[in-house]
């Protein structure tokens, strides 16, 4: 088990925080040589010590782990996604089984997205207005009209504990004008998702958007401030811009951000992102790409990608690294795991998934290790030097 990295932090003095009646942010530790943070936010399912990766489980389930699966590998929070349950099995059927940590057996905390991101990537099928967005379902065409007061209803019934505003997003490369619409958007929108939010055993967290524009990333900095109680996201990177132009907007917004509160950057997760972004001050991450790389073949290593699949290792008998301390490393080889995902066997995707989440979870542990004991700088510079950055995608 690595439960281990779940630590007694009650004889930590801390530097700043926030409170809530239900929500409690601590800043601890603040690296002197980066903008790299280490805190713990305090929740009604328990502790989460940042920084922190968290498990993406789309439909209520991270694919091919069990809840027990994902305690073992060190799994503090996992992300849901509203878009994809409000179609199926519906916010409803989720309520009526006591919301999501009943529905899906998990007893720590849950995220889920407001799904503004998933109706961006539908645009041949959506109609944006102030009013809501108007799509159809990529199931099975049905039309659907949401607002930021349903899409609330909606994060409500599903009962996570952080939920996000809802929010437009736009891809890398638009012109100011739809940077700026887009933006307008959001504004309208995150005002009336918190008029129409009640739950107090959620935190809503306002979503930072502008696209790569500076200045309209600060004036909706400046607009969200107010909104934000217990964190704040991140939103509208990672979506077609090269990795050197996200490094450049995070290190513009570190200063503009909240202090006192957790920063999440939303649908980032290589390993040498998760580590330039928690040297710029994010204290949350979250993607898909270990577990979507993994049902390709593909695991994480601290060198860079290992295509497993690939005939080299055929007969290579080693554990994908040597000194890992995941279920899969203990207990397969490379050549194993190889004739799985050639034979098409659900255990390769699985085992894969375990060894690439546990490599994000250990990095983000390891990282809070090196900032709490003022060593982060050399830390980030020796495991950069070693990662093959070529082989690295978002």
């Amino acid at each position: 088990m690595h439960n281990s990295l779940y630590r007694n932090t009650s004889n930590i003095k801390f530097i700043k925080g926030i409170v809530m009646e239900k929500f409690s942010y601590e800043l601890i530790k603040e690296c002197p040589h980066t903008h790299a943070r280490a805190g713990i936010l305090h929740t009604p399912h328990g502790d989460i010590e940042t920084p922190i990766f968290m498990p993406v489980g789309t439909q209520a389930t991270v694919k091919g782990l069990k809840p027990e699966d994902l305690k073992d590998i060190g799994a503090q929070i996992i992300l849901s996604n509203t878009y994809h349950l409000y179609l199926r099995p519906g916010h409803e059927i989720v309520k009526q089984a006591g919301g999501l940590h009943k529905f899906m057996n998990w007893d720590r905390p849950i995220l889920t997205d407001s799904g503004g991101f998933q109706v961006f990537s539908l645009s041949s099928l959506r109609k944006i207005s102030d009013e809501g967005v108007e799509f159809r379902s990529h199931l099975n065409g049905a039309k659907h009209f949401i607002t930021p007061e349903k899409d609330m209803e909606i994060q409500e019934a599903l009962g996570a504990d952080i939920i996000m505003a809802f929010d437009q997003c736009t891809e890398a490369g638009c012109s100011y004008q739809k940077a700026v619409e887009a933006m307008r958007v959001t504004k309208i929108w995150l005002e009336r998702c918190y008029k129409a939010h009640q739950n107090d055993d959620q935190m809503l967290f306002p979503i930072v958007q502008g696209n790569l524009f500076k200045d309209l990333r600060k004036e909706c900095v400046e607009y969200c401030k107010p909104y934000a109680k217990c964190g704040i996201a991140i939103g509208g990177l990672s979506v077609g811009e090269e990795k050197s132009v996200m490094y450049d907007i995070l290190d513009f917004l570190h200063p503009l951000l909240p202090q006192e509160q957790p920063r999440y950057l939303m649908g980032v997760g290589s390993p040498d992102c998760l580590v330039e972004g928690y040297a710029r001050g994010v204290d949350m991450m979250d993607c898909v790409l270990p577990t979507r790389i993994a049902r390709n073949g593909t695991a994480f290593t601290k060198h860079g990608k290992m295509v497993v699949k690939n005939a080299i290792y055929k007969d290579d008998f080693r554990p994908i690294e040597e000194d890992c301390d995941c279920y899969t490393c203990k207990h397969y080889s490379r050549a194993y795991i190889r004739h799985l995902i050639n034979a098409g066997e659900m255990l390769g995707a699985e085992l894969l998934s375990i060894h690439n989440l546990r490599n994000l979870l250990k990095l983000a542990h390891d990282c809070r290790e090196a900032i709490l004991g003022d060593y982060f700088k050399d830390f980030k510079e020796e495991y950069l030097s070693k990662y093959d950055l070529s082989k690295s995608t978002f």
